[in-house]
């Protein structure tokens, strides 16, 4: 069986051919409409399917394999301390401290749906995530504090969610162009 040169194949022009990846320091968190200040890392989008197995009664030597629950791991964002209170709000409708019994969590702003883009080295974005139904499990909103240390101080949010999905209607920009 004999390969065909790469010089040989034909390449469609309709789109362009990006043949290195992106870049995973360019991204944006946006929720309640607005992209999140001060953003420096996110845990990745994960999901594990359960394997259930199972024999059939004529053929009990061989195992079959179906797709059983889902699940969708939690997201941890982090960002250096900022004037911004999102992340301050957003953990306290959860639980507030010292709130009257029954009071202490707000049905109303208690889950949020994420968006998480990423950019190409233009700033455009070649690819969204919708994800749905965060709610924060665990905030820590400061870090350890060291006189002596020369580091930024950072945030951390952890976020449980109820699945996400592609944008399908994001596609690869044709020509760079800059963000405004």
């Amino acid at each position: 069986m004999s390969m065909t040169p790469r010089s040989n194949r034909k390449v469609s022009s309709a789109k362009p051919v990006k043949a290195d990846p992106y870049k995973s320091f360019r991204f944006l968190i946006e929720w309640d409409g607005k992209v999140v200040a001060g953003m420096s890392k996110m845990k990745s989008l994960k999901r594990t399917t359960e394997v259930v197995k199972h024999r059939s009664g004529g053929d009990p030597s061989t195992s079959l394999k179906s797709p059983g629950r889902t699940k969708y791991e939690a997201i941890t964002l982090e960002r250096g301390v900022t004037l911004d209170p999102g992340f301050d709000s957003w953990a306290s409708s959860v639980r507030t401290y010292g709130a009257a019994l029954g009071s202490d969590v707000s049905l109303e702003n208690f889950r949020k749906d994420l968006y998480l883009e990423q950019l190409n080295e233009a700033g455009q974005t070649v690819v969204r995530y919708k994800v749905h139904r965060c709610w924060v499990s665990e905030y820590q909103a400061l870090p350890d504090l060291d006189a002596g240390a020369n580091a930024v101080a950072i945030q951390h949010l952890k976020l449980e969610n109820e699945g996400w999905e592609r944008d399908a209607a994001v596609a690869e920009p044709t020509k760079p162009r800059r963000r405004r």
